[in-house]
């Protein structure tokens, strides 16, 4: 099949050779993987993701749903606080859940006792330490709200407590966690030793060439051994890193003091990340502006006037009807799309080998629509 675009498509076996990745950390230390749907919640290959990882990690009861009834494996949540409301089927589809205050733990411990599933609880706590240069993905900066530091602490109201975990990282390698870890280990491994697990969050870039995957297996491994304890990873962008990408046809080339693309894709509405992060996806063929022949700047179709994806020059000229296809689109794309200007959202697509391009979902009208009232 001609896949229609715009498109994500995901190619399974780059995905599966992540996953043996994170299956050969999992076997050569005995620590548990879990894949963090806030990154990546294809839930089409989950049966796929459940033959290498230990189950995933949730931020929301939606999330841990999802996680339940589709992989069928651990489920596990954080969120920094929880709702009444929800806490209730929380309960039902959580096996471990992760408390951000001693305040929150103090409020639902007594419904997690009551429960009649088995369900370890543990507390997020804050080492105050990372190495993240970007003030919006640092969860220890100055005030955060995310996890409990040293001062704020209560060892009193450990009780019932199994684990703690602890997430400083986004898009880093080992030496950075070994780093934090002993950190971590100054400020809060006094309490280990009476702990259960240990979860070390996600951000993890396990799967990206270079990645320093004998220190990981270090650190697990001194990690447990100290300690006594079962340590979590849970990864997002690891899982799906360089697995997916985005197809996407020119609508127009215009110009105004250069050439500019107008695509059927948005910046704004099918890769935000583009513009929040902000980072620059790449595009087969194509080079930095000024690299190539000619240069564009590529715009999405909405009114937004910064629905810019970028500028790359091309060995070509670009037309109406030509096909760019972005890289590295499986992760935070997905997850966090939208239907701004009324712009559709883009088709799913799985891709093997052998099976070529299978479409998994396409959208339409209906799914704009019951977005509103």
């Amino acid at each position: 099949m001609i896949p229609p675009t715009p498109c994500y498509v995901v190619d399974e076996q780059l995905l599966t050779q992540n996953l043996k990745i994170l299956g050969s950390v999992r076997k050569e230390t005995g620590c548990r993987i879990l894949l963090a749907q806030k990154a990546f919640s294809m839930f089409s290959v989950y049966p796929l993701i459940g033959k290498y990882l230990d189950g995933a990690a949730s931020s929301s009861l939606f999330e841990a749903r999802l996680a339940r009834e589709e992989m069928g494996k651990e489920v596990h949540i954080y969120a920094p606080a929880y709702r009444d409301d929800e806490f209730g089927e929380i309960l039902k589809y959580s096996d471990h859940i992760v408390f951000n205050s001693f305040s929150q733990w103090e409020k639902y411990r007594a419904a997690v006792r009551e429960c009649p599933r088995k369900i370890s609880c543990g507390i997020r706590v804050n080492p105050e330490y990372s190495e993240i240069e970007t003030g919006i993905y640092d969860p220890c900066g100055e005030f955060s709200r995310l996890g409990v530091t040293l001062s704020n602490f209560r060892p009193e109201e450990l009780d019932g407590v199994e684990g703690l975990h602890f997430h400083t990282l986004c898009e880093q390698g080992a030496e950075t966690l070994d780093r934090t870890l002993r950190v971590f280990e100054e400020k809060f491994g006094r309490f280990l030793s009476a702990m259960k697990w240990v979860n070390f969050g996600g951000g993890h870039h396990i799967t990206k060439p270079g990645y320093n995957l004998a220190l990981l297996k270090d650190c697990i491994r001194r990690v447990r051994d100290k300690y006594g304890v079962q340590v979590y990873l849970e990864p997002g962008e690891a899982i799906a890193l360089n697995t997916g990408f985005l197809i996407s046809t020119v609508l127009d080339v215009t110009e105004n003091g250069m050439g500019i693309a107008i695509l059927d894709t948005s910046a704004a509405c099918h890769m935000p990340d583009v513009l929040e992060m902000p980072y620059r996806p790449e595009i087969v063929g194509a080079g930095r502006p000024g690299e190539l022949q000619i240069t564009y700047r590529l715009g999405g179709p909405t009114c937004l006037a910064g629905d810019v994806i970028g500028d790359y020059s091309f060995r070509e000229p670009l037309k109406p009807g030509d096909r760019l296809v972005f890289c590295d689109m499986a992760i935070y794309s997905m997850v966090k799309n939208n239907t701004f200007n009324g712009i559709g959202l883009p088709a799913i697509l799985l891709y093997g080998e052998s099976e070529g391009f299978r479409m998994v979902r396409q959208f339409g009208y209906e799914d704009f629509k019951t977005r509103l009232s």
